[in-house]
């Protein structure tokens, strides 16, 4: 492994949208500090990168909802965000933002070099436009039925339904969001980064060259990579962003995803003007801390951008983690399912580590995990009071009663002794390998693994009961103990630097030192300590059954939202009732069509004529549960095919609160035919 002489830590980039909640600290921020903190511990030349993302489609889309500008809302959240990552402690060497004016001219010139140097292709297209607000609509701009499940509300980049990803021509009857209007297709030019150009190096330079990488993230590469990559654009039509600097080019911003891990560069620019011996000097060692949504961008875009331009070093590694549910749950910022960084930080004051040392300990390293408030009772009790606020508490309130605080010297050592202190002293092996491979989990518990050996030492020795008999041999007891306590100020605070300044404060000890790991002559004897407090208290269930509550209520709200009644649309003439021919009918045969997951085709007799209907209700009803079924069938409705069947007609559906579709249809049998009034 090369031993590189400085080290660049970036960690993505939160979406200016909202606030931030324990699964970016889990998948991103937390394991990133943690990384940054033992470097620096270390001694070596760190920074740690951070800011937040604040251009793109849902920003816009936040802003034109809540009647303010895009400005407004990155203003607010970047605010919220910042200084939640302040006081939680995360130790930004620099947090900055994608609408500064550095950013605005890195961005800039990084787009321009690339096409000085021919890089990009350009390409015109077809793309949906607004005429009634004159602009092109991004894909979350656009919404249809979804070509695949036949859902309705499928955003012109994925349906949200089935997951299917979409292009936006590929709605049925697309519409678009801002107007309401159905927009029509017109030719716009863009610029494109050809990423099949770099296919072959990637493969070499991932695949062979980088095998040490987690193997979820090497696996996401692979698959890419197989799958073959195509052109990506790196410009669209918005007017929020940073706009494209070449002629031609008005009314266009660079894509996001191109502009936004340029702000790691423009916020380094921001810390230091010698920003480039981090990012154009061999010796540097990037590293970026990312969750598992932003690998293919991390591993294989960013990287050809910066191959494409040339002078920059390039990632050395990724490791990205997999995603934290909670209670059982995707988190979701929209169903405001998720813990909030600046909730919690409101509402467990000085409970920071607790939640560091959870989120740590439960960490999606390898697979998604799942966060619950009862497990961070049990951890916070169980781990950090009983085990090492347990140790602790013991062997400095022992000091204080035996010796009035002051250390006693070491004498003679049984085998215990040597065993234990032997132990110690590879303890920094044991963290510093787990931290080197990114393994903060495993590290995590090499040092949790000292303060157990500290209790079970002083369960086994028992000073309380030697001291009435052996004066001298419980110097030496207390002395190892002491020693053990001096080791833990050290290793856990890259982990949880509030209890570690905690502990150095106990301990009478100014500043800390990684090359002192495992020593066990940290504390000479005669060094006077004061007296100690608790480090951690117990949580009560009080407080987690409300934690828990605040949850359910928020379930509840979400079911309550998701059942109040559509608001009635907009007046109609009864000219316009008129002229649709409702009819009720009977379902006279019903059969799945092959390869749908929601679709029936239903032959219903009409009372006019015997005529097929494609209908989206396979999730509600089997086929053989509804023949004989009245209905309610609109009969004018123009024909359409639907996977290859023509469709005359539509069966009327009611959709109740939980999303189920209920026939509408008459409570007592009437003749087929009879008009629906």
């Amino acid at each position: 492994m090369k031993d590189f002489k400085r080290t660049l830590i970036t960690t993505a980039l939160p979406y200016a949208n909202g606030p931030v909640h324990i699964g970016h600290l889990a998948g991103v921020y937390v394991p990133a500090d943690i990384y940054a903190r033992y470097l620096r511990l270390r001694g070596k030349d760190v920074i740690l990168i951070g800011g937040s993302d604040e251009h793109g489609v849902p920003i816009t889309l936040k802003a034109k909802n809540e009647g303010i500008t895009p400005q407004d809302v990155v203003d607010k959240y970047h605010g919220i965000i910042k200084k939640s990552f302040e006081d939680f402690g995360i130790s930004f060497d620099v947090y900055s933002r994608t609408t500064t004016d550095t950013h605005y001219e890195t961005a800039s010139e990084f787009f321009k070099t690339l096409y000085e140097k021919g890089e990009f292709v350009e390409k015109t297209s077809e793309q949906f436009y607004d005429e009634a607000n004159n602009q092109f609509l991004a894909d979350r701009y656009i919404t249809g039925t979804c070509p695949h499940c036949n859902s309705e509300g499928a955003y012109g980049d994925q349906c949200e339904s089935c997951g299917t990803s979409l292009n936006a021509t590929d709605l049925i009857n697309p519409v678009s969001v801002i107007s309401g209007n159905i927009p029509v297709l017109k030719e716009t030019k863009h610029w494109y980064l050809p990423l099949d150009k770099y296919e072959d190096w990637l493969k070499q330079w991932i695949l062979e060259d980088h095998k040490e990488w987690k193997p979820n993230v090497y696996g996401q590469c692979k698959s890419w990579l197989d799958s073959g990559l195509h052109p990506r654009a790196v410009t669209r039509d918005l007017n929020w962003g940073v706009p494209v600097p070449v002629e031609g080019a008005e009314g266009k911003v660079l894509y996001v995803w191109f502009d936004a891990p340029i702000g790691y560069i423009s916020a380094t620019k921001e810390l230091t003007p010698d920003w480039e011996k981090y990012w154009k000097d061999e010796e540097s060692k990037m590293v970026h801390f990312i969750g598992k949504d932003n690998i293919v961008f991390h591993c294989i875009i960013f990287p050809a951008m910066l191959k494409a331009d040339g002078s920059y070093v390039l990632p050395e590694n990724v490791p990205a983690n997999e995603f934290l549910n909670l209670e059982g749950d995707k988190i979701s910022t929209s169903r405001n399912w998720a813990v909030w960084l600046h909730e919690y930080l409101e509402e467990f004051p000085g409970k920071e580590d607790v939640l560091k040392y959870v989120l740590t300990a439960n960490a999606p390293e390898s697979k998604d995990n799942d966060f619950t408030w009862k497990d961070y009772q049990a951890r916070n009790n169980n781990e950090l009071v009983a085990v090492l606020g347990n140790f602790v508490n013991r062997a400095l309130v022992l000091t204080n009663k035996y010796y009035k605080g002051v250390v006693p010297a070491l004498g003679e050592l049984n085998d215990t002794d040597r065993e234990t202190l032997a132990e110690i002293a590879s303890i920094r092996e044991q963290v510093e390998k787990s931290l080197e491979n990114y393994r903060f989990r495993e590290a995590l518990k090499f040092a949790m693994d000292l303060a157990r050996l500290g209790n079970k030492y002083l369960a086994d020795e028992e000073p309380w009961k030697v001291v009435k008999t052996d004066e001298e041999r419980v110097k030496t007891i207390m002395n190892v103990c002491l020693q053990i306590t001096a080791n833990l100020a050290i290793v856990f605070e890259p982990f949880l630097p509030f209890t570690a300044e905690k502990l150095r404060s106990f301990l009478n000890v100014e500043g800390v030192n990684w090359e002192d790991l495992g020593r066990t002559d940290l504390l000479a004897a005669g060094h006077q300590i004061n007296k100690p407090q608790l480090l951690f208290e117990k949580i009560e269930d009080s407080v987690i059954e409300a934690q828990v509550q605040k949850l359910l209520d928020t379930k509840k709200a979400n079911e309550m939202a998701e059942a109040k009644a559509a608001p009635a649309k907009e007046n109609i003439e009864f000219d316009d009732f008129t002229k649709m021919d409702i009819r009720v009918g009977t379902i006279i045969g019903a059969e799945k069509v092959a390869k749908t997951k929601k679709l029936l085709k239903l032959e219903v007799d009409t009372g006019i004529d015997t005529r097929t209907v494609v209908s989206g209700i396979a999730e509600y009803y089997k086929p053989e549960e509804i023949i004989g079924k009245q209905v309610s069938i609109l009969v004018n409705l123009a024909p359409k095919k639907l996977r290859g069947i023509e469709s005359q007609g539509m069966i009327l559906m009611a959709e109740d609160a939980d999303g189920s579709l209920k026939f509408v249809a008459p409570t007592d049998a009437v003749k087929n035919g009879s008009e629906v009034r």
